[in-house]
C-alpha cells in the first residue's frame, strides 16, 4: 500500500473511531481530544490517557494505553487496522483498552 492509499484509509478509520467515541464519551468516564491529528483519550479515574496517531513511514496505526505500545496494521481479509498479535480491530481494541483503564467497565464502540 503506497502512502497517499494508508493516509485515505488511516483517516477513514480514526473518523470513524473517533465519532464512536464523542458517541460514547457522556458518562463513560473518559474524554476525547482530537489534537494534530492524533486522538487523545484522557481519564479522570483512574487518571491516565491513551494517544491514538497514524505512523505513516510504517503504514500503521498507533495505540499507546496501559503503558504499552500498539502498533495496528492493515487487514483486506478484515478491511480494518488490525493487532497482529490478537487479530482485534481498531475499534475492538480501543473499547477493550478502555474499559481495561475504567476497571471492567462495559463502554462499546460500534
Amino acid at each position: 500500500m503506497d502512502e497517499q492509499e494508508f493516509r485515505r484509509r488511516a483517516d477513514a478509520a480514526l473518523e470513524a473511531l473517533k465519532r464512536s467515541l464523542y458517541a460514547a464519551e457522556g458518562d463513560s468516564g473518559f474524554e476525547v481530544e482530537e489534537n494534530s491529528g492524533a486522538l487523545n483519550i484522557s481519564f479522570d479515574e483512574p487518571p491516565g490517557k491513551f494517544v491514538i496517531s497514524q505512523n505513516s513511514p510504517v503504514r500503521q496505526i498507533w495505540i499507546s494505553a496501559l503503558s504499552t505500545s500498539f502498533k495496528l496494521d492493515w487487514s483486506e481479509e478484515k478491511n480494518d487496522f488490525v493487532l497482529g498479535k490478537t487479530g482485534e480491530g481498531l475499534k475492538p481494541l480501543v473499547a477493550r483498552l478502555i474499559n481495561e483503564q475504567i476497571d471492567g467497565g462495559t463502554v462499546a464502540l460500534g
